[in-house]
């Protein structure tokens, strides 16, 4: 009798065993696991991107700041002057070079037209020609917003209208979305135009 039972459990193994070999996920199973992970891609790549976004747009930042601050230790170190009269390369070349001497980690270049910045590790700089400021711009890789810091120790005229805020005297920041190519320290959007913020303290919000 207990060779029998035994026998029958051997048996009940065997059969499952068998049932095993030829069982498989069932058309509907599999549409169910490919539904469940691309409603999860479909979340976490706009997350992704949107993250990726902001920290290139912080690094921008960050690198102007880096800038500003190397550009500021120039101006009090040449008689609160940003014009380097002791290079004779013109205005802006001349703090480009000493800005490139002062920070070598990052890229520096004569805001123009024809040589806006390409990334965040490149910063386009224009200096007034009294010395009493400076711009710098710095394009966030990716998102094409343009990033610029000006500190004016005087009332300058970086854009044409008047009355806007960064001609005044202080440190501004501001941000251009979606510029892209255009971003340079050489031209600085008007306030009125709408696509631009200005504040001082801080960047702009993102």
């Amino acid at each position: 009798m207990f060779s029998s039972a035994i026998e029958r459990l051997n048996d009940r193994r065997d059969a499952v065993g068998d049932t095993g070999e030829d069982a498989g996920f069932t058309l509907i199973e599999l549409m169910v696991v490919l539904l469940i992970l691309a409603i999860l891609l479909a979340i976490a790549i706009p997350t992704f991107l949107g993250v990726t976004k902001s920290a290139n747009d912080r690094a921008a930042q960050s690198n102007l700041n880096t800038a500003l601050v190397n550009a500021k230790s120039i101006f009090q170190n040449n008689s609160q002057s940003y014009v380097l009269t002791t290079v004779a390369t013109g205005v802006t070349s001349s703090m480009v070079s000493s800005l490139a001497s002062a920070e070598p980690n990052l890229g520096f270049t004569a805001g123009s037209a024809n040589n806006p910045a390409s990334g965040a590790s490149q910063i386009s700089v224009a200096v007034s020609a009294d010395g009493n400021g400076i711009a710098l711009a710095a394009l966030a890789k990716g998102t094409g917003n343009c990033w610029y810091v000006i500190d004016n120790a005087a009332s300058e005229s970086w854009v044409s209208t008047t009355a806007s805020n960064p001609d005044t005297a202080g440190t501004w920041y501001g941000e251009d979305k979606n510029l892209g190519a255009a971003c340079t320290a050489a031209s600085i959007p008007s306030y009125t135009s709408g696509s631009i913020v200005w504040q001082q303290s801080a960047f702009p919000s993102l």
